[in-house]
Order: C-alpha cells, then sequence, then structure tokens
C-alpha cells in the first residue's frame, strides 16, 4: 500500500511539493542498477515470446493478457536457474530495479506492438482480402507503438505524479517484485501471501481451462429473463476468472460501485430497450450485438469525461507550447534544475522529437500506402492525443485500457468526414487505437517504477528498446498465423475484434446516417453524463464520494457486465477487510490480488501455448 500512503501523505501538498517528496523519500534510481544490458536483453525475450501466445489468444477471443508480472516472475526464476547452472558467468542477480526496467522491456515487445495486429489489421485483411505488404507493416507496427509511447510521456507527471491515479496492474507488479526480492520476517511474510494468491489464480485457471482432472464452468448463469432472453444472453452471469476480482480489489470502491452501476443501467435498462427499438438485433442477442449501440455510448461517455477532466485539472497544453516556445530560444536552460525531477524526468525534447518523427512518419504512410490525405493524417494523429488521454485515464482508474471504444470514435469521426472511404475509416483508427494502447501500457509500467522509486528516463528507454524485438516476431508470426483472408472468422481464428472492427469501417462506409438513430441518441446522451457528472463532483465537493466516475461508468458499457460484477465483488472484498482489519488490508490485500492476477495470467499464457501444440 505504499502508493496509498504517498497520496494521503501528499494530498495538500503543491505539485512540486509532490514530487519532492517523492523524490526524497522513494527514489533511489541513483543508487541501484537499473537500465542495463541484461534487463533489455531478458524483456526482449521474454515479450517477444509472450507476444506470440497474445496474437494467438487475440485471434481466438479478441483479449490479451498482461505481461509485467509474468515477465517479472520469469525473469526472476530464468536468472536465478542461470547462476545456479553458470556461476562464474552470472554471478549477481538483478536488481529490483532492472527487473523493474527489463517488464517494461518486455510489456512494450509482447503487448504495445501486437494488439493492432488482432484489430484493425485483421480487419484490413478482412476488408481489402490481402495482406499489408511486410515492410509497410513492420514500419506501420513500429511507428504506432512509438506513437504511444512518446504521447505517454506529459501524462506521466500529470496522472501519476500529480493525480496518483491507481494503475492497479502497475501496483501489482511492483508488489510482486517486492515480494521476490524481499528480506526480512514481514516481507518473507508478504511473499507467502502473494504466493497463496498465485496459487489460487492458478487452481482456477487449470480446472476452467483444462478441465482435468475434474473442471470447473467458465462461467455461472444466473435464472431470470429481460425481455424474454436468459440473463446469459445479456452478458448478466458470474465469470469464473478471479483475476477481475483481484484487480477490483487494488482498483478502489468508487470505480468499482460506479462500473456495476454503469453496468447495470446498460444491461438492464437501457439495452433492452434499445432491443425493443432495434438498435440490438434479437437474433443473434450477446455481448457482440449489444455492443452495436452501447460502445457509441459508454465512448462518448468516456471521451466527453476524460477531455473535461484534462481541461478542468492540468494545464498540459500551456506547459507544452511553454516548453515547446523554450526549444528554439537560445538560453533555454537557463532555469533547468531547479526542480530535481526535471533530470530523471524524460526531457521534453525527447518527446516533441519523437512525436514529431512518429507522427509525421504516420501521416506519410497514411498518405502514401492507404490513400488518406495529408490533412486527414494530421487530423487522426491530433485525434490521438486526446484519445490517448482518454485511455489512460481509463486505465488509470480501471485498469481497463477502452482501446476499441478509442478507435470507433476515430472511425465514427472519419465517418463523418470521409465516408466512402473505408480504408481511410480503419487505418486512422488504428492510428488511435495502437498509440492509446502503448500509452497506457507505458504508464502502467511507469507506475510500478513510481511504487519503487524508479528512474523514469531510464525506464521510457526500456519501453522504447522493446518496440523494436516486439515488431521483428509479431509480424513474421502475423503472416504465418494468418497466411490469407480466409482464415478469419473460422474456427481457428474467429478474430472477433476484427470482426466489429470490420463491421463498423463498412458501416462507416455510408455516413454517419447509416448508425441507428439510437446509436445517435446514446452518443449525444453519453456526452452529456461524461460532462454532467465530473462538474457535479467539481462544485459540489461534498457529495463528489457519491457521484459515479463517468470514466468507470462509460467502460462498463463497452465491456459485459460479468466483468463489471467481478470486479466490483473484489473491491467489496477489499473494502470490507479494510473497515474490519485495517492493519491486515494495509500489509496483505494487494500482495494477494497481485498474486491472484499474476498466478492466473502465467498459467492462461502457459495452456494457451500447450492448447495450440494439442498437448492438453
Amino acid at each position: 500500500m505504499t502508493d496509498n500512503v504517498q497520496v494521503n501523505a501528499t494530498e495538500k501538498l503543491s505539485a512540486k511539493e509532490i514530487e519532492l517528496n517523492w523524490y526524497n523519500n522513494v527514489y533511489q534510481g541513483d543508487n541501484m542498477k537499473q537500465l542495463t544490458l541484461r534487463a533489455v536483453i531478458m524483456g526482449s525475450f521474454l515479450g517477444a515470446i509472450m507476444s506470440l501466445s497474445n496474437l494467438y489468444i487475440g485471434l481466438k477471443t479478441g483479449w490479451g493478457l498482461g505481461v509485467a508480472i509474468t515477465s517479472c516472475i520469469l525473469s526472476f526464476t530464468i536468472y536465478k536457474t542461470l547462476m545456479t547452472i553458470f556461476p562464474r558467468i552470472f554471478k549477481t542477480e538483478m536488481s529490483i530495479l532492472e527487473n523493474n526496467c527489463m517488464q517494461s522491456t518486455a510489456t512494450s515487445a509482447g503487448v504495445s506492438t501486437g494488439g493492432t495486429m488482432v484489430s484493425a489489421i485483421s480487419a484490413y485483411l478482412i476488408i481489402n482480402g490481402s495482406h499489408i505488404p511486410y515492410g509497410i507493416l513492420s514500419w506501420w507496427t513500429f511507428f504506432l507503438a512509438a506513437l504511444g509511447v512518446f504521447l505517454a510521456v506529459p501524462m506521466k507527471r500529470r496522472m501519476i505524479n500529480i493525480e496518483q491515479l491507481k494503475f492497479p496492474s502497475g501496483i501489482a507488479t511492483a508488489e510482486t517484485l517486492k515480494s521476490l526480492h524481499a528480506k526480512g520476517s514481514e516481507a518473507m511474510t508478504k511473499a507467502r501471501f502473494l504466493g497463496a494468491g498465485g496459487a489460487v489464480g492458478a487452481f482456477v485457471a487449470w480446472f476452467r481451462d483444462v478441465g482435468k482432472p475434474f473442471a470447473i464452468p467458465a462461467q455461472l448463469h444466473f435464472p431470470g429473463t429481460i425481455s424474454g432472453h436468459a440473463f446469459a444472453k445479456w452478458t448478466i452471469s458470474f465469470d469464473m476468472s478471479a483475476v477481475m476480482i483481484a484487480a477490483g480489489a487494488i482498483m478502489g470502491w468508487k470505480a468499482a460501485w460506479s462500473m456495476l452501476a454503469g453496468a447495470a443501467l446498460n444491461y438492464f435498462v437501457l439495452a433492452p430497450k434499445m432491443m425493443s427499438l432495434g438498435a440490438i438485433d434479437a437474433n443473434v442477442l450477446g455481448y457482440r450485438a449489444i455492443m452495436q449501440w452501447s460502445t457509441w455510448c459508454g465512448a462518448s461517455m468516456m471521451v466527453a469525461s476524460g477531455l473535461l477532466s484534462f481541461f478542468m485539472q492540468g494545464n498540459m497544453f500551456a506547459g507544452i507550447f511553454g516548453k515547446v516556445k523554450k526549444l528554439f530560444q537560445k538560453n533555454s536552460g537557463q532555469d533547468e534544475g531547479t526542480n530535481p525531477m526535471d533530470r530523471i524526468e524524460v526531457p521534453f525534447s525527447w518527446f516533441f522529437s519523437g512525436i514529431v518523427v512518429s507522427g509525421l512518419a504516420c501521416i506519410t504512410m497514411l498518405y502514401y500506402f492507404f490513400g488518406t490525405s495529408i490533412w486527414m493524417g494530421i487530423i487522426a494523429v491530433i485525434m490521438t492525443y486526446f484519445l490517448s488521454l482518454v485511455a489512460c485515464r481509463a486505465t488509470g482508474e480501471t485498469d481497463t485500457t477502452p482501446i476499441g471504444a478509442m478507435g470507433k470514435i476515430t472511425q465514427l469521426t472519419f465517418g463523418v468526414i470521409a465516408p466512402s472511404n473505408i480504408i481511410t475509416n480503419l487505418m486512422t483508427a488504428s492510428v488511435t487505437a495502437g498509440a492509446a494502447g502503448s500509452a497506457a501500457d507505458l504508464l502502467t509500467d511507469l507506475k510500478s517504477g513510481y511504487v519503487l522509486g524508479a528512474n523514469p528516463r531510464k525506464q521510457f528507454i526500456a519501453q522504447f528498446l522493446g518496440i523494436f524485438a516486439g515488431t521483428l516476431v509479431i509480424v513474421p508470426a502475423f503472416y504465418l498465423l494468418v497466411p490469407d483472408a480466409s482464415m478469419l472468422g473460422t474456427d481457428k481464428w474467429p478474430a472477433p475484434a476484427a470482426q466489429v472492427w470490420a463491421a463498423v469501417a463498412r458501416l462507416m462506409g455510408n455516413g454517419i446516417e447509416s448508425l441507428h438513430p439510437a446509436a445517435l441518441s446514446g452518443l449525444l446522451w453519453g456526452a452529456v453524463a461524461g460532462i454532467i457528472l465530473p462538474l457535479i463532483s467539481k462544485f459540489f465537493p461534498k457529495i463528489s464520494n457519491y457521484v459515479p466516475s463517468a470514466t468507470a461508468v462509460g467502460l462498463a458499457f463497452v465491456i459485459p457486465f460479468f466483468n463489471s460484477l467481478s470486479m466490483f465483488i473484489g473491491a467489496f472484498i477489499a473494502l470490507v477487510i479494510e473497515k474490519k482489519l485495517p492493519v491486515i488490508a494495509e500489509k496483505y490485500v494487494i500482495p494477494v490480488s497481485s498474486g491472484v492476477i499474476a498466478g492466473e495470467s502465467i498459467l492462461g499464457i502457459l495452456i494457451a501455448l500447450l492448447q495450440a501444440k494439442g498437448i492438453v
């Protein structure tokens, strides 16, 4: 709970005082190895391997598995083994900050470069009927990931240093690393609790996904119907996954009850009403059919709320333009050094150069290879910055990155300004979704570094280096697994995310007027709710704890009900423990939750690989 202590100790301080408090009491990046060759090599290797499992799972389910915690445990285990077998070569174990840097490289390689493959790129293959040429796809993948990495730079100091958003997976990764490197009786106790949580997560994964020697169901269905359809058709069930429950325990109470409230409103009230209006197809009722309406409402709510919060709380625009001006002034470095954080944070010149290069590269490729005009490419990159803000804030509050929802907003925009160009619609959304995912991944990693006292500049370099390893592996793997368009939409590769992206691109090819009137209404009212809820919290602070988070409510509209339910259960359990046993909660809620996430995710990856080989 180090992070919570930090928040409580600094909540009345200025932004600079908050940063100095962390620098003086937590930071240890100058006293310990962090960005080393062995950390980058290990991270690149593990991330490249796990990118293959995420590509496999993404083509199967449309979802991906986390890499950070898994890579930390694997790296620690592998290096301990190498030290035992080759003591003369591997003389010392990695420091905790080296392993943290390693997981940044692994996450970049394993997640940032592959998300667009199972969504926009696969959708392009479905629509166009042929692959993007290998070289073009490689550079496209690289520059999308790089754009996201650089976009995260100005957000880090606002969301992590100042606002101190949770980023639950980042905290879980930090706690996992603390337990792996623990010394002392209390540290060992935390490690044992983490191990117990890992055993629970692994137990659930094995008996649910493999079913040997006995099976547990993937979901528990509740009795009852809505509008003549079973609850399960509305995704109202209990999912037999411990990961979301554990994430809810870390996430916090407000975000969790806000998500459940949003899910109840959507699936019990609004979705049945939309079905009666014809906006949801009753013949194929299920998550995908419901999303045809609710995605628009939830996405507009998150976007409106996220952008309003940005303009209300941050002066990022003024800061960015001020720093751009300084870059072109002769004495721009005169006042540097007044804040020691400037020495360890990513320099603004890196951010500016990276955004210019990667942004121009995306715009150029959109123009030459995908038939998108220069001005539309510029709009896409500008939108990416703002929608990345929304995606990162959602990740910080709820641990779920609404990549698909952010892509849909871009598709909607280009459905208005370029209604007849399906490829432009798809590939501009690919920029937004790919970069937003990369930015959220980096901020989650930086959160773990923040908790551990790492040097953020070195961690950023590790993340950037991981892009190379991920691109080198994920692109050829995609060609091997999906040699042609006929493979997608089959039992082997259902590619559900790609099917949705392709369907929306075709829909938007006829212009925004092709949307069902109820979807257009959802867009409007979602935006209104996204504005009103933050304003109520701001102007009536005494009741702000009782006002739902608009970001969390909007997210509940774009994920199944059972995910919101699981997160609520986890947060409720944590709340009860905090009230009844505050000392126990302070010490062990996060280690146990982190262990559950690690155990289920690691075994989930292993099972996916074994099933791919036909072993289980």
